[in-house]
């Protein structure tokens, strides 16, 4: 990337503080001067010739905003400019969630129609401790990450692969303790969000737009309850239960998972309706055989010719994946079809799986990571650990590990696909340096009147932030609207021309969507066949 690394810390040590701002004082400070941003000329992809709109900067901003004088780190930003800058009304600044995803690069994004385009200059960032922002780094190379992270199960089972994880969990979180210096005391919300403000002043926006996706939606609406009167357009789509989140970790992520088996549902559901060809798991009972495919890789792992084993923690972490996206279900189907021969063809040797169905079944033995670490690559440990830097610091775990391991077996009987999955997603939480209860963080109130309101948008049967998030976002936020979206994905904007269209009309011209509307997609998971 044509921008220099945030530039790193400097000697000296932060202390966290616990308790919340206040939203008066935030306010009646929030205009103190700053200085403004020091855009350069760049191109995001250096392979390709230079389009010649792209700015990039990196800003300083506080490491610890209760001493907003002492240590500076520094914020990687890209701009795309408007295209149209007789008519430019200001910044859209962009979030793609995570927490730790990278959003530098969403200054590219195609998400958002001409109009919007042309109005705006498109900001993209990469949030503190994220990638070029300073990142976040628990360990020094990236086969010291391997020597803790391979031991680690994403669905452990039998007691010994839950003793080997939660193990490991501790041994990450030892290392967090050795190497990641005081920025790990700093990562919650409440400190993105102050970055924001600063960012939103230092472009000379008078009120903020933003857009923010999945985690996003928590920072923009932390952020219209910090700086109420400095919203002018939000749109916040994924949502978080922020109130939940910042206040119960463990039944948050429980009700998390209860998402995903809603979304898992109604994906086999819509597999069967549209039937085979068009679903390749379409024919029979769909969600009876995908019970059997996942019950039989509860205890036995299935080795695939070429050698690739498919395991639960795999297989699991696949199907998550593929409902993040429709683009991805209709090879999900393809990939459980090939399983279900596969395992056919052990069971009955003289069964013949086609080899164009093996090559399909090979994609549920790859493991997803559960947490974003996109560090540059050029960097001895080419991650970071901002998931959990920002996670353990905003949502408020027990301190005992073991916890984990107990409560998986009761979730894992009301969400038997994602219910153990989403136990272990957090271990490292009990045993983190820089834990919730003594974060510096913003717990609400989320009821505060916005300058203009907030535009909520949540899908019927998003997995990963379920559409019961999103009703409860817009009750708990002073001044919202939802918008709903009938799909089986997470996150909706881009997505869907009629969305598109409210959205576009929204930032422009402030225009507030309707209440009520349920919109459909561009197109179907399972398209008919030509």
């Amino acid at each position: 990337m044509a921008v220099a690394s945030a530039f790193a810390l400097v000697a000296g040590t932060a202390a966290a503080a616990s308790a919340a701002p206040d939203p008066g004082a935030v306010a009646s400070a929030a205009e103190a001067r700053v200085e403004p941003v020091a855009w350069t000329p760049c191109n995001p992809d250096p392979t390709k010739p230079d389009p010649g709109i792209y700015d990039c900067a990196v800003y300083p901003v506080p490491l610890d905003y209760d001493n907003p004088s002492g240590e500076k780190i520094g914020i990687a930003m890209m701009r795309r400019r408007a295209a149209d800058p007789a008519k430019r009304i200001g910044s859209l600044f962009l979030n793609p969630g995570g927490p730790g995803g990278s959003g530098y690069l969403w200054a590219t994004t195609t998400r958002f129609g001409k109009d919007v385009q042309d109005r705006f200059d498109l900001v993209g960032f990469d949030p503190r401790g994220v990638a070029r922002s300073n990142p976040l780094k628990c360990f020094t190379t990236d086969e010291e990450a391997a020597a803790v992270f391979d031991r680690q199960v994403g669905v452990p089972v039998t007691k010994a692969e839950v003793d080997a994880t939660l193990d490991a969990t501790e041994d990450y979180t030892d290392a967090c303790s050795r190497n990641a210096g005081p920025l790990i005391e700093h990562m919650s919300t409440e400190n993105v969000v102050r970055d924001l403000d600063r960012m939103r002043r230092a472009v000379g926006d008078k009120q903020l737009s933003f857009a923010g996706f999945s985690y996003g939606t928590l920072i923009g609406s932390t952020y219209a309850n910090m700086y109420p009167d400095k919203v002018r357009a939000v749109i916040i789509d994924g949502n978080v239960d922020p109130n939940l989140r910042l206040h119960n970790g463990l039944e948050y992520d429980r009700q998390r998972a209860a998402g995903f088996e809603l979304a898992l549902d109604e994906f086999l559901k819509r597999c069967k309706a549209a039937g085979a060809p068009r679903c390749a798991f379409g024919e029979g009972d769909t969600r009876a055989r995908f019970d059997a495919l996942r019950d039989h890789l509860r205890t036995s792992p299935v080795t695939l010719p070429g050698g690739t084993t498919v395991t639960l923690s795999s297989f699991t972490s696949q199907v998550a994946n593929a409902l993040y996206a429709q683009s991805r279900q209709a090879p999900l189907a393809k990939s459980l079809q090939a399983l279900d021969e596969a395992i056919a063809q052990q069971g009955a040797p003289s069964l013949v799986a086609p080899k164009a169905a093996a090559d399909d079944a090979k994609a549920l033995a790859v493991t997803v990571p559960s947490a974003l670490r996109e560090a540059l690559p050029e960097t001895p440990y080419s991650a970071d650990d901002s998931y959990y830097g920002v996670n353990c610091q905003d949502k408020p775990y027990p301190s005992n590990p073991r916890v984990f391991a107990n409560l998986a077996r009761s979730w894992e009987k009301e969400s038997p696909t994602f219910g153990r999955y989403q136990a272990f997603d957090a271990p490292a939480c009990a045993s983190w340096p820089a834990p919730a209860r003594d974060a510096e963080r913003y717990s609400g109130p989320w009821n505060r009147r916005t300058a203009n309101p907030v535009m909520v948008i949540g899908n019927l049967y998003d997995p990963a932030t379920q559409y019961k998030f999103a009703e409860r976002m817009q009750r708990q936020l002073g001044s919202a609207v939802l918008v709903t979206v009938d799909v089986v994905e997470h996150c909706a904007v881009g997505r869907s021309a009629a969305l598109g269209k409210l959205v576009t009309s929204y930032l422009v011209d402030q225009t507030v969507p309707a209440p009520g509307q349920v919109l459909k997609p561009d197109v179907e998971a399972f398209p008919p066949v030509s």
